[in-house]
């Protein structure tokens, strides 16, 4: 599948020029139209209460709201001019639930890009949670760290495999990207027995027959954190993505007892291409 229709879930945050940036500079090596969805959505207040409210209040508060999204806007048009996408892209404004508006719309989308969530920041206003997303949307995601600028996606990519559903899922939905990349690794981490006796030699295999300049590795270790190998593979590949399979268990299961999706939403680098 090749990467022609991209979305970008756009906001306040500080992160959001940078998440803008992002998946301009992916759409704009794909040759792709990218979309812009600003979503408004409730405020703190019970709907009963707001409804309570004098129109004076209540018109203020949409004036707030419109100059909010015009200002994400600006954001955008900004993007779209420098990394010549003004011909190739669209803005949207909605009003609804972020995460029920912005599943339905990135179902007509190739890539949902999205940003990871700053926990210095309150949530006083919903968002479109990534782990929320992973399963409503039925796209591929790719989240961008609130934190960092990347002059480059795509070129030194590192796949973690286990030859799980999703994995192979991620790999199919990152083809675009991983048929162009300069250098991609396979990381295998504590390996299970049906990766066989060289794990991510397959898939390496497969991946070059794609054209990739592929190369495979594996680590086992009991000392280190999965999720923290993960990352130190992606410091010492110099890597600027990273794809894989999201939430194999359940997200209950990995909620509670921790997991490889967890942790990279968590402690995410760089930018991080997930499929479930």
């Amino acid at each position: 599948m090749a990467l022609k229709d991209l979305l970008v879930l756009v906001d306040n945050q500080p992160s959001a020029a940078a998440r803008i940036a992002a998946a301009a500079q992916v759409a704009a090596r794909n040759d792709a139209h990218l979309t812009g969805l600003y979503v408004i959505g409730q405020g703190p207040l019970p709907a009963y209460i707001e409804a309570e409210l004098p129109e004076s209040v209540r018109i203020t508060q949409r004036e707030v709201e419109m100059e909010q999204a015009q200002a994400a806007r600006d954001l955008f048009d900004d993007a779209m001019r420098r990394f010549g996408l003004t011909d190739r892209s669209e803005w949207r404004v909605v009003r609804g639930h972020p995460t029920d508006v912005a599943a339905v719309h990135g179902r007509y989308a190739d890539l949902v890009v999205v940003g990871q969530p700053d926990p210095r920041r309150e949530r006083d206003i919903p968002v479109a949670l990534p782990e929320d997303l992973l399963f409503e949307c039925g796209r591929p995601l790719l989240v961008v760290p609130y934190a960092g600028h990347w002059d480059s996606i795509g070129e030194r990519i590192v796949v973690g495999w286990n030859a799980s559903r999703e994995a192979a899922r991620a790999v199919g939905d990152a083809m675009p990207l991983l048929s162009r990349a300069a250098r991609v690794t396979i990381m295998a981490v504590n390996p299970k027995g049906v990766l066989g006796d060289e794990p991510g030699a397959d898939i390496a295999r497969h991946l070059s027959r794609h054209g990739c300049r592929v190369e495979a590795a594996h680590v086992t270790t009991e000392q280190v954190d999965p999720g923290d190998m993960m990352l130190n593979t992606v410091a010492d590949e110099s890597a600027d993505l990273v794809v894989m399979g999201a939430y194999g268990r359940s997200r209950l299961r990995e909620l509670v007892l921790g997991g490889m999706t967890r942790h990279m939403l968590q402690h995410m680098t760089v930018p991080v291409l997930m499929s479930h």
